[in-house]
């Protein structure tokens, strides 16, 4: 299965979009993007320096625009993308690209509200001297006590060894001199403690704008930031992404949700490498694409073909007349339904569910049939592509 995900603040680096300009269609929507960012997206994403493109207002629109970019670049034709790609996540700003990439909301509307936002946590940052720090290593457990000892906030959970703290820069410099043992500190160049309480502002801002955002519920799978579950309503998408800017990202708990759905493939849009980076780390086994630049976009398509085919195999097994197998979507626990052994089943009659900590999924026998035989217990825990039942189709569903 085939997860696509977009990288947030602090991805970005000085004349990343240069190469990008020669893709057809690229610099036109980049030259269409700002107007409704209200930005020169071009020329930050080609000339302009580190320090100008750290500016929260220029970074994010700057990150969603080339996200998105990129993804029209891998799939001209956005119904083969909802075909092919199994889930998708952002980090932090990274949801915004995600959310418009599975059509919950437009491109438009993603640029209009990244605008927004971007200006309002740049706002919210210059009430207060609030930064982030990252922890290297150490205890989980001794880790999160000291950063709650020095009053800061665990901002970004990225998995074992990586959390980063958040709160005003008093505050850090502080922790910095009596950190965790066994951790390694370094101070991020971002302009603010994102994600904390100081974004409450921001939050205020967002909710206003949202309210009026046409929405419609996601095309594939959406891992949510706030606790990696996956949300089938646009409107709590939009809703989750507003209240995150002000609460910590869990990308821990998105990874956890891939591995439950059976991820076996992850590419991350430009610009590359933070995600798949980390996700080298805690999702071993797992096949990674950092698409960074446009000479590796034949590359990325034959990646997408090779972990879409298992995805796709994974989501018809139980709709095909002759395969007689219902399988498991995603790690989980199965909850069996009524149908006993020699039992009849009309078409499209509920057979099973599978529940894991992020999603549920009920399970139907589309062609109806006789029940041959349960393969599994209720209860039992099972993994993804796991045979459930063996089903003899009607006869005029083999026809």
């Amino acid at each position: 299965m085939l997860v696509l995900v977009a990288p947030g603040q602090g991805a970005q680096a000085p004349g990343f979009l240069s190469p990008w300009l020669d893709v057809p269609g690229f610099a036109d929507r980049l030259t269409w993007w700002s107007a409704v960012a209200d930005l020169d997206l071009v020329h930050y994403g080609t000339e302009a320096d580190a320090e100008t493109i750290r500016d929260t207002a220029i970074a994010q629109p700057l990150l969603v625009a080339s996200g998105l970019a990129a993804i029209l670049a891998v799939f001209p034709d956005p119904a083969e993308a909802f075909r092919q790609v199994g889930a998708v996540a952002g980090h932090s700003v990274g949801e915004l690209t995600a959310a418009a990439a599975t059509g919950v909301i437009t491109a438009e509307s993603a640029m209009a509200l990244v605008r927004e936002r971007g200006r309002a946590m740049a706002a919210a940052a210059a009430v207060t001297s609030t930064s982030m720090t990252a922890v290297l290593g150490g205890e989980r457990d001794e880790v999160l006590a000291k950063i709650a000892e020095h009053g800061l906030t665990p901002a970004n959970d990225n998995g074992p060894g990586q959390i980063v703290a958040a709160g005003t820069v008093e505050q850090l410099t502080a922790f910095e001199a009596d950190g965790p043992e066994k951790a390694r500190l370094r101070r991020l160049e971002v302009a603010g403690a994102f994600h904390t309480e100081h974004m409450a502002p921001a939050v205020a801002r967002l909710e206003q704008l949202a309210k009026g955002v046409d929405v419609r519920d996601p095309r594939v799978r959406y891992i949510s930031n706030r606790d990696g579950r996956v949300v089938r309503s646009g409107r709590e998408v939009v809703d989750r992404i507003v209240r995150q800017i002000a609460n910590p990202v869990r990308w821990d708990l998105c990874m956890d949700a891939m591995r439950e759905l059976g991820v076996t493939g992850i590419l991350e849009v430009p610009p590359a490498g933070t995600l798949t980076g980390i996700a080298k780390r805690n999702l071993k086994g797992v096949d990674l694409f950092a698409l960074k630049t446009p000479d590796q976009l034949d590359a990325a398509r034959a990646f997408v073909a090779e972990h879409a085919a298992a995805h796709d195999a994974g989501d018809t097994d139980d709709a095909a007349p002759g395969s007689g197998l219902l399988i498991a979507p995603f790690a989980g626990t199965v909850q069996r339904g009524r149908a006993a052994v020699g039992s009849e089943l009309s078409p499209g009659e509920h057979v099973a569910t599978v529940a894991s900590r992020g999603e549920e999924q009920k399970l139907f026998a589309e062609h109806g049939g006789t029940v041959l035989e349960w393969l599994v217990q209720d209860g039992d825990p099972v993994s993804p592509g796991q045979p459930l039942i063996r089903i003899h189709p009607k006869a005029e569903a083999l026809v």
